[in-house]
């Protein structure tokens, strides 16, 4: 019998572990229409960031690529949480795929109220991006620091019964200690990890390429860094039975099969959707191709496999 990819993640039936990464196929209804597309091939599309109120985002320019990547300053532009609950998730076909919400705000009362909206709504869980800037403590990021990534996660979870996930930065101190604030906050799940900080000049110009001057990183230049952020967060996740989506950089199945190894449940596909729209089967087929030749049965058997206890003489750098 071939290996299963599919995935029960926080009691949602995923076909496939793969995950659609938020803002990277907007709210989802032009990407499932994409010639090749197979609802067997995406686990789950994440929709794009959404605030309160309707946001115009940054200045242009929005989007620069870069060696192994590629830096955006979007702004969470979106049409406002009212707009996506009445008008956008009614044209979704939900027996499609799974679609979970990204909720963004800049202050703990907008993070809720977002949340409370999407409760309402026929959406099959929340993501919580804490990397916004909370206006309230001078714009620093909520997700850079325990004590407010903790405060986020409860003012949602007190409005909402539905799967919550807390997005996780990779710019901050320590991110076990954020994840175990996080889980006993009321998150159900994480993902591992948002984009890097990051900027581009013009040598010609002498100006920065963003036109917010700094962007989010995303791509393979971040994949070894995401690697070990998901491994550190398993530390603290795994004996608590919560999943990690583990991101950043998967363009191949051997990534995939790498993050799995680290911890992951699931695995988020993000930048690698611009070059190539049907990376997901690629993907999918490798997977199914490992399991087969390790004799596993089903991708859950691989999850936090790593063996970090070898000896020197298996170390790549040996010799």
């Amino acid at each position: 019998m071939s290996p299963t990819l599919a995935v029960d993640f926080c009691g949602l039936n995923f076909p496939s572990p793969i995950v659609l990464l938020s803002g990277c196929v907007g709210f989802g209804e032009e990407y499932t229409r994409v010639k090749g597309f197979s609802n067997r091939d995406v686990g789950a599309v994440v929709l794009k960031g959404t605030t309160l109120q309707p946001r115009l985002g940054n200045p242009p320019h929005r989007l620069c690529e870069t060696p192994m990547g590629m830096l955006n300053a979007i702004g969470l532009q979106n049409p406002g949480a009212d707009h996506v609950v009445k008008t956008i998730l009614q044209q979704l076909d939900f027996s499609e795929t799974r679609f979970i919400a990204n909720v963004s705000g800049s202050t703990l009362e907008e993070y809720a109220e977002v949340t409370r909206r999407f409760d309402d709504s026929p959406i099959d869980a929340i993501e919580i991006n804490i990397s916004c800037p909370n206006v309230k403590e001078g714009g620093v990021a909520f997700g850079n620091y325990p004590d407010m990534s903790a405060r986020v996660v409860e003012a949602c979870r007190a409005v909402t019964k539905k799967p919550l996930i807390t997005k996780l930065s990779p710019n901050q101190t320590d991110i076990r200690e954020n994840a175990r604030r996080c889980i006993e906050a009321g998150s159900d799940a994480l993902s591992v990890i948002n984009t890097m900080m990051g900027m581009a000049i013009d040598a010609k110009s002498r100006r920065p390429v963003i036109g917010n001057i700094q962007g989010g990183l995303s791509g393979p230049a971040i994949k070894p860094i995401a690697l070990l952020k998901v491994h550190q967060v398993y530390e603290v996740a795994g004996p608590h039975g919560i999943p990690i989506i583990g991101q950043g950089g998967i363009t191949t199945a051997t990534d995939a099969l790498e993050f799995i190894i680290a911890g992951a449940s699931a695995v988020g596909v993000g930048t690698a959707l611009f070059y190539d729209p049907l990376v997901c089967g690629k993907i999918n087929a490798g997977i199914v191709a490992y399991l087969e030749e390790h004799r596993l049965t089903n991708i859950s058997e691989l999850v936090g496999t790593l063996r970090t206890g070898k000896s020197q003489q298996d170390s790549p750098l040996a010799g």
